[in-house]
């Protein structure tokens, strides 16, 4: 384990930010804590998936939450109340991420703003000496990705996705351990797929941004655009600006388990088809899309759709795992083992192999102590992340693309490259 004073001895001077008028040393001081005891974390992004996060690790007594961000006035505010009625005192509260950044006294910092915002504080929080837990998907573009993982491996920094059901939920542990035992014989064709909400989003008319809102903040690298309420907030993620739609969305949580079982790294190629077909709105991303992948010696297929996959109504989402000897169906809970098409309610399993996990943020925070890697860390996060981007994209271009991975490049496919980095609207740059 890393000693701790060497650990702290990077965060030796008080950070300047002062809002609220204490510092994080400060907090330490009114808990009657050693500074040693507690891992100073700030909070950046506060919407609901940031709430939750924020009182997630304010579970752990080994936490203080010292410093929370949002360009959300209400947002920010909420949080603040938060943590004081946990903690007993505010935190310090920023509308900048640099700013809380400032604070050399913070050890790490949790991202949950929109995923077009995930890059540039990830990156300067490593260059700061903080750890960094980031929400999935890990980046909007695999240029982003790339970036985001050569400052965490170049600043030496801990890092962990929060892919929550990798650790959270034991069942992936077990699917895992029954795919690696050879009891569905050769795996060559793998399904995943996610239910689509046929709820239409509507067609709110463009209007003045919110007064508590910093819109043009929110927007960030992404492209200068009227604020729209279906635009920002919860359904930012259906429109290209921002995100990749219910597909990305998803897809860190369910192909997780399939990289984990498989060892699966790149996908060689990649096809896809759909639209929005179920909901008349004004959202971009499609409610529907079957996205085909062909890896070294697997085809996996990924579909959304309102009516999830034929005959398998009883999972609103899941893996289907198609073996040689027996077919193997999971969700985040549980799974189901199929032998000639026959469901097999007993079985004898394998011996467990994965020692359990002590919870996706437990593992984070242990982590920080220890200097360990995480099981999600930034370069795991990356490859997986990797996939779905490369899903969208051939979705976009509507043409079969062909990855390569030790260039990190499509190959022949000009248009599509120019998207594998986007174009950062000023004065925002990826460094």
């Amino acid at each position: 384990m890393m000693e701790q004073t060497t650990r702290r001895s990077f965060f030796q001077t008080v950070g300047g930010g002062l809002a609220l008028g204490l510092t994080a040393a400060s907090y330490r001081a009114l808990a009657g804590v050693s500074p040693n005891e507690r891992i100073q974390v700030g909070f950046i992004g506060l919407g609901a998936m940031g709430t939750g996060r924020l009182k997630g690790f304010m579970q752990h007594p080994d936490v203080l939450a010292a410093a929370v961000c949002d360009v959300d006035r209400d947002h920010l505010d909420r949080a603040v109340a938060a943590v004081e009625q946990k903690q007993g005192r505010k935190p310090q509260a920023f509308r900048d991420f640099r700013k809380l950044l400032e604070d050399k006294d913070l050890d790490a910092v949790m991202i949950a703003t929109p995923d077009h915002w995930h890059a540039l504080p990830t990156i300067a929080a490593c260059k700061a000496g903080k750890d960094v837990f980031v929400e999935k998907p890990l980046c909007y573009s695999i240029g982003e990705g790339r970036a985001m993982m050569r400052a965490a491996l170049e600043h030496k920094r801990i890092t962990q996705l929060g892919t929550h059901i990798h650790n959270d939920y034991p069942n992936y542990r077990r699917v895992v351990e029954l795919v690696q035992s050879g009891m569905l014989g050769k795996v060559k064709r793998v399904y995943c797929w996610i239910t689509s909400s046929d709820r239409s989003l509507g067609k709110p008319a463009d209007a003045p941004p919110p007064a508590e809102l910093d819109y043009d903040f929110w927007l960030g690298p992404a492209p200068k655009r009227p604020y729209n309420p279906n635009r920002s907030h919860r359904s930012f993620r259906y429109f290209w600006d921002y995100s990749g739609g219910i597909f990305i969305d998803f897809w860190c949580h369910y192909t997780d388990v399939v990289y984990w079982a498989l060892g699966l790294k790149a996908p060689k190629s990649v096809s896809a088809a759909g639209g929005r077909f179920f909901q008349d709105d004004n959202a971009e991303t499609p409610d529907t899309i079957e996205v085909l992948y062909e890896y070294p010696e697997v085809i996996l297929t990924w579909t959304v759709h309102p009516r999830g996959r034929p005959g398998f109504g009883h999972m609103d989402a899941g893996v289907i795992f198609e073996g040689s000897e027996a077919t193997l169906a999971t969700t985040y809970t549980r799974h189901e083992l199929y032998v000639k098409g026959k469901k097999v309610e007993d079985f004898k399993r394998p011996e467990p192999t994965i020692p359990d996990s002590p919870g996706h943020i437990r593992e984070f925070l242990d982590s920080i102590k220890s200097r360990k890697r995480t099981t999600c860390d930034i370069e795991y996060a990356y490859t997986l992340t990797k996939g779905g981007l490369l899903g969208n994209l051939a979705y976009r271009t509507g043409e079969r693309l062909y990855w390569d991975d030790q260039r990190q490049r499509i190959a022949g496919h000009s248009q599509a490259n120019k998207m594998v980095t986007r174009h950062y609207r000023k004065p925002w740059r990826l460094a």
